[in-house]
């Protein structure tokens, strides 16, 4: 049986993920019987729906970026996105509002944007053009060299490509906020370039530089808004798995692996492969699923990672526009760094949080009622805080009346639909690890070979895919990873 020919193997996926679903598309394409186990009622992992008297919204990712990995996947399968859904290219992108009563809007065109940073500082506009240029060549070095490139072992870089590369990654060890700051005088202008590392699940004092490439992906590349939002593109990854052959059975809890990851143990009895690939939490089916002699990490090893924050949600159904809001828009204090604090440093609920709004009903009439404005705000917040219903409540409040102070808009009268999600939401509707709402958070020792393998060392036919392995964080290097977790299948195999 070749590495492209796996028409007498089967694999069993579990966990129906952005990963999960990219590795099952990429095996079955190359013939292998293959079933995905979802936990849950819905595929996409956190990128699923809340549907609440006529409002539907994104529980999880809500920004769709890089969308040139979203056509590099789906051409792997001589398909286009456009086969299944409509791309929306958002303007502007987002709206920030600035607690010291200062908003601006960041515009679609990146020479509009650079018209932005000129009013804000002396060559700004020149200063913002260099810096994208420089993003750019590290983006399109990144992903040439190190993303589509399955570099999750150490020896993988012991390559030329990669040697050449190195100088210039050496210069971007340093974090994001010193890179930033060494190039821009503006706080505010620096905030702009640095928000998007909470996508990383990381802060600007933890990220390493190298991933200034993010404002690339912001300001070139573009933000997108998807037919049907983000779950909708994983309804579509689901449908093409279905047309390449995959199996999909939801409401299947897996709860033991033996006989060398060839069987698994669930809530509806036993299912057996030739493979197992695992796009569950990572840390939680080590602990919680595997037996001790079965784990690659032991308990000490995921207690000593640093992990992305989880996240205080609430959706809201609203009577009415909210027409100072635009579909994405940033709340931001004019210092960040105690919000941070909170978050890596002394765990706590923020005082002066920054946030981020999503009214995505501008965009997409289909997901609230006639009249109506459908709303959900992002708090990032440390995983593993205490949460309870009076905390929730508190913290609620809060917002509500910060968003009426900065923003302009106060809905608190014209509620009619509200939904808390948070840190033990997430831990038991996904088992994230501490109720993390991303993973591991990029720092510099948990980027590329020092993220957790796509192989199990210890179950021969284990293998897994998802945000806690390379290439990391986020909708796009979630379908990277499942392509690299397929390879690894299908060389092993």
């Amino acid at each position: 049986m070749s590495s492209d020919d796996l028409s007498d193997a089967s694999v069993t996926v579990v966990g129906g993920g952005f990963g999960g679903l990219s590795s099952a598309c990429y095996l079955a394409d190359a013939g292998a019987d293959v079933t995905i186990l979802e936990k849950n009622e819905q595929m996409g992992g956190r990128a699923s729906t809340l549907e609440v008297e006529g409002f539907r919204f994104d529980m999880g990712p809500s920004w769709y970026l890089m969308p040139d990995v979203f056509e590099r996947f789906f051409g792997s399968f001589d398909r286009e996105p456009s086969d299944y859904y409509e791309l929306e290219h958002l303007d502007p992108h987002y709206k920030v509002f600035f607690k010291d009563g200062d908003e601006v809007e960041i515009p679609k065109e990146p020479a509009l944007a650079a018209d932005v940073f000129e009013e804000y500082e002396e060559n700004g506009a020149e200063k913002l053009r260099g810096y994208l240029d420089s993003s750019e060549r590290n983006y399109e070095l990144a992903m040439n060299n190190f993303i589509y490139e399955d570099r999750s072992r150490l020896r993988n870089w012991i390559d030329p490509s990669v040697l050449r590369a190195i100088p210039l990654g050496l210069q971007l060890l340093g974090s994001m906020e010193g890179y930033v700051h060494n190039r821009f005088e503006n706080d505010k202008l620096r905030q702009i370039l640095q928000y998007t590392l909470v996508f990383l699940g990381g802060s600007p004092k933890n990220t390493p530089a190298l991933y200034n490439l993010m404002s690339h992906v912001d300001f070139n590349l573009g933000v997108y808004y998807p037919e049907g939002g983000m779950t909708g593109v994983a309804d579509s990854i689901a449908e093409m798995a279905r047309e390449l052959g995959v199996e999909i059975r939801t409401d299947v809890e897996v709860t033991g692996v033996r006989n060398s990851g060839r069987v698994l143990r669930t809530t509806d009895g036993e299912y057996r492969a030739d493979a197992t690939v695992c796009d569950a939490d990572y840390a939680h089916f080590e602990l919680d699923v595997l037996e001790n002699h079965q784990r690659t990490h032991g308990e000490e090893y995921w207690e000593s990672r640093t992990y992305a924050p989880s996240a205080f949600l609430v959706y809201w159904g609203v009577e009415g526009d909210v027409d100072e809001l635009e579909h994405h828009t940033l709340v931001l204090p004019t210092d960040w760094d105690q919000h941070f604090h909170n978050i890596f440093e002394n765990p706590g609920w923020p005082m002066d949080p920054a946030y981020y709004l999503c009214v995505a009903s501008e965009s997409d009439d289909g997901i609230a009622p006639d009249g109506f404005s459908n709303l959900f705000t992002l708090v990032p917040i440390a995983s593993g805080l205490e949460d309870n219903e009076k905390i929730r409540e508190r913290y609620k409040n809060k917002i509500l009346d910060d968003m009426a102070e900065n923003t302009g808009v106060d809905i608190r009268d014209r509620i009619v639909v509200e939904e808390v999600f948070t840190v033990d939401d997430f831990a038991s509707r996904y088992n994230s690890y501490e109720g993390t709402a991303l993973g591991l958070a990029h720092t510099l020792t948990q980027t590329a070979f020092m993220r957790p393998s796509h192989r199990s060392s210890k179950v021969e036919r284990l293998y897994y895919t998802g945000s806690y392995t390379d290439p990391g964080i986020g909708v796009p290097m979630c379908l990277v990873s499942g392509e690299h977790t397929a390879n690894t299948v299908k060389d092993e195999l």
